[in-house]
């Protein structure tokens, strides 16, 4: 029996247990305030049409937590039994990239020893393989920027020799080249063409952005590294927009406050889903009055650093705005 043949069976039920989830400068048009560019000793300015390449108008001593960084929650998930249900995003992996997204949410079935792409128990018609493909296709094309890569197991294991670690490492083996993986929150200069794990996974190696212990769930947390931190909101479960919305922007000015000091990573996720009849899960409920209200905050937001926002069915113009704020 194929793989998708071996899912379909599970399409409905899986609906009902889906989520277990300074002075003011004249500026050229189409531009935003100026940075001091790593490799210049002039000011330059980010051209807001260039969105794809907009990590190369930082310099290289910035930290990724002293980042303004546009996201995709569930970043894979295209493909749903039920409407509303398990689709989270419209764009490919490659058009997120294109337009200035720079966290992906990966979440991987581990299946005879290797990861295909679901939602809980629904398989999204990708694989870890495709994943990689479209990041390695990117950074080649845009070697000055790089991509956040939160790394999670996702519904049952099936098949395998190798854990779930061993599985990671032989992809890792394939392009070493390709990630950056030492401990920690790196600074952009170190991570300029590569991935970065956010690690969801368990492992006795010390690599990535450790975020495997400690996880809350539908809630606001933080997980203490020692040397660095992250603090999350993750409330997933929504009731009222407007209370989600408060959520997400309590972290978010979290980290504007906090201004780059000390070590801490701020991720504030703008997904989430409504129970409605026999509690299935309704995601665009939320995501299309969510959107709309960050939107308008972004219009609007000074500029400064507010963290990674990840988001259900992202577009263009969120995800600039939420660029245009590290400018």
């Amino acid at each position: 029996m194929t793989y998708l043949k071996q899912n379909l069976w599970m399409a409905v039920a899986a609906a009902m247990t889906l989520f277990s989830c300074s002075q003011e400068e004249e500026l050229l048009p189409g531009t935003v305030n100026g940075v001091l560019h790593a490799e210049e000793v002039s000011l330059v300015t980010f051209n807001t049409e260039d969105v794809a390449n907009w990590m190369s108008y930082l310099p290289d001593a910035v930290s990724l937590n002293n980042l303004t960084i546009p996201g995709t929650h569930d970043s894979g998930a295209r493909h749903e039994p039920v409407s509303g249900t398990a689709k989270t995003q419209e764009l490919s992996i490659s058009q997120q990239l294109e337009i200035g997204v720079r966290f992906l949410d990966i979440r991987c079935r581990h299946y005879q020893d290797a990861f295909v792409i679901h939602h809980g128990s629904i398989y999204q018609h990708l694989n870890f393989d495709d994943v990689l493909n479209a990041c390695k296709q990117f950074l080649q094309q845009h070697p000055d920027e790089t991509i956040i890569m939160s790394v999670k197991q996702e519904y049952n294991a099936e098949g395998n020799t190798m854990s779930f670690p061993e599985a990671f490492n032989a992809y890792v083996q394939q392009d070493p080249t390709l990630w950056y993986l030492a401990p920690g929150i790196p600074e952009l200069g170190e991570a300029r063409g590569k991935i970065v794990l956010f690690r969801r996974f368990g492992t006795s190696e010390n690599i990535g952005i450790n975020a495997s212990h400690s996880w809350g769930d539908k809630t606001t947390f933080t997980i203490d590294n020692g040397s660095y931190s992250l603090r999350i909101q993750d409330e997933y479960v929504v009731s009222s927009n407007t209370a989600k919305f408060d959520k997400v922007v309590q972290v978010m000015e979290e980290a504007f406050e906090a201004e780059g000091t000390g070590n801490t990573l701020f991720v504030s996720f703008a997904s989430g889903y409504k129970q409605i009849l026999w509690a299935i899960p309704n995601i665009p409920g939320v995501s299309n009055e969510i959107n709309p209200m960050l939107n308008s905050y972004f219009s609007t937001a000074d500029q400064g650093i507010y963290g990674v926002i990840p988001l259900d069915f992202v577009n263009a113009e969120l995800a600039g705005n939420i660029v245009n704020s590290n400018f």
